[in-house]
């Protein structure tokens, strides 16, 4: 655990009991920033995570001495200016504004990504550019005034046949493990913003202008340094962070909430926000949910994800890009990422680099289970049939998580509605971020999501504006994911 000042104290998971104005459940962004806003408003806060290191798939960590992260991170320019004030305010001169450079391969041909009118229509091949443009052509004849019925249906009606069959029907069976037939439509307004041609060229022809899209922020040491920077000024400002230590039972009040730890304490709370699965909070709360509920959390899955880290010696850069993506069916590989290119560091050697491939999978799948020579051997592989350099790994790296993207079957709305209204009855206790609202959100999100969360919080114990959450609900149903 941490104490006020931030030290580290040894046997985390064994304190005593304790009370705290607020308990926070998880140490990801979300939990950070919420323990952070809290401590800064006086709160006392207790800041529970079970992993031996705060910022969950947003931390980082080393790898042949480079700072590498779960996968590729980055803040967009869509985030909130008080919490980019904030994290500046944190960081200063560390939180580099980078130009975005990734590509990605449609078609057979790598691209620009994000996306350029003109070089589109020069590098696809042209029976692809034709039936795209075809599809623009014909979009007013695929309105239906009748609700889509699945992602696929949504952005076949939107995007046109075309387009969907090339890159985002093989992208949703390796993201999600599903063809889009039998994924919700929610998931189309969640996740493609452009969604008719006209305005993804609206949107590559603005991006010029205003910079969204093209570039992003990013911390000089990773963005790691994001989370490590939070998760001390709440320390600095008061809160108490218990790392190694999970919440094993919760039994809310009407007169405030007890959460018993794994390390064997009781801690009296007037708050507990919670950003941990919403299905795994079903799990923990005592009296149990009712038999609907815990059905619905059963009936919630989560794509998991391997990331494979390759190890290559020699001059660095591997290529002058920051991510590949490759939404292809002949890999399971949906992005390769060289975290030395998101940033302008110093401290990056120049004699090697790190490459993290993102494989989504089922958990104890045959990609979860294989061995790391196994996937490193198929990454190299794969990268060079998709005509990147080749790599001759001289070490690798995994890591596997296992909650990664929720997965929006058809009829999942229902489910988590029943969910999300059981963990909305509980007195005393809040659910937020990607976990916690079983939500596709981006980062900055989680940060507007923690910072409203605290700012409903109406008194020193248990005091909560539920009006003013419900109105925070209602925006972050607007949210709108960023690749």
């Amino acid at each position: 655990m941490t104490d006020p000042g931030g030290g580290a104290t040894p046997g985390a998971g064994r304190s005593a009991d304790l009370s705290a104005d607020l308990v926070v459940l998880g140490a990801g962004p979300a939990g950070l920033a919420a323990a952070w806003r809290a401590a800064r408003a006086g709160r006392s806060v207790v800041l529970l995570e079970r992993s031996d290191t705060v910022g969950g798939m947003a931390a980082g960590f080393d790898v042949a001495g480079i700072r590498v992260d779960h996968g590729s991170h980055r803040l967009h320019p869509s985030i909130d200016a008080g919490v980019l004030a904030d994290l500046t305010g944190l960081l200063g001169d560390d939180l580099q504004l980078r130009p975005r450079n990734g590509r990605l391969q449609i078609g057979g041909a790598w691209v620009g990504f994000p996306l350029r009118p003109a070089e589109l229509a020069r590098r696809l091949p042209r029976g692809l550019v034709a039936r795209i443009a075809a599809d623009t052509a014909t979009a007013p004849l695929r309105r239906r005034s009748t609700p889509p019925a699945s992602y696929a249906d949504a952005l076949r009606r939107s995007l046109g046949p075309g387009l969907y069959g090339a890159l985002y029907a093989p992208y949703a069976e390796k993201l999600w493990g599903r063809c889009g037939d039998g994924i919700d439509a929610e998931q189309a307004r969640r996740r493609v913003t452009a969604d008719t041609p006209w305005k993804i060229a609206a949107r590559m022809l603005r991006g010029n202008r205003d910079g969204q899209g093209r570039v992003f922020r990013y911390p000089r040491r990773g963005f790691g340094q994001l989370t490590d920077a939070v998760a001390a000024a709440a320390a600095g400002a008061g809160a108490r962070i218990e790392l190694r230590t999970q919440a094993v039972a919760l039994s809310p009040r009407a007169d405030g909430v007890t959460v018993r730890t794994s390390g064997g304490a009781a801690i009296s709370a007037g708050h507990v926000f919670s950003t941990v699965p919403l299905t795994a909070l079903a799990r923990i709360v005592e009296p149990d949910p009712p038999p609907n509920v815990i059905a619905a959390a059963a009936d919630l899955p989560f794509r998991a994800m391997v990331l494979v880290y390759l190890v290559l010696e020699g001059p660095r850069p591997w290529t002058a890009y920051d991510a590949h993506y490759l939404p292809g069916a002949g890999t399971p590989v949906t992005r390769v990422s060289e975290p030395a290119n998101y940033r302008d560091s110093a401290d990056d050697p120049a004699d090697r680099t790190v490459l993290c491939a993102e494989i989504p999978c089922a958990p104890d799948d045959a990609i979860w289970n294989a061995t790391d020579d196994d996937l490193a051997a198929r990454v190299a592989d794969d990268l060079a049939r998709a005509g990147l350099p080749p790599v001759h790994p001289a070490a690798v790296v995994t890591r596997r998580l296992r909650h990664v993207y929720p997965v929006y079957e058809i009829g999942f709305g229902a489910r988590l509605a029943g969910l999300d209204a059981w963990a909305g009855s509980l007195p005393g206790v809040t659910t937020f971020g990607r976990l916690g609202l079983f939500a596709h959100d981006n980062t900055h999100h989680a940060f507007v999501m923690a910072y409203d969360a605290v700012d409903a919080l109406t008194g020193p114990a248990s005091g909560f504006d539920g009006r003013a959450w419900a109105a925070a609900r209602q925006r972050f149903a607007g949210h709108v994911v960023e690749d």
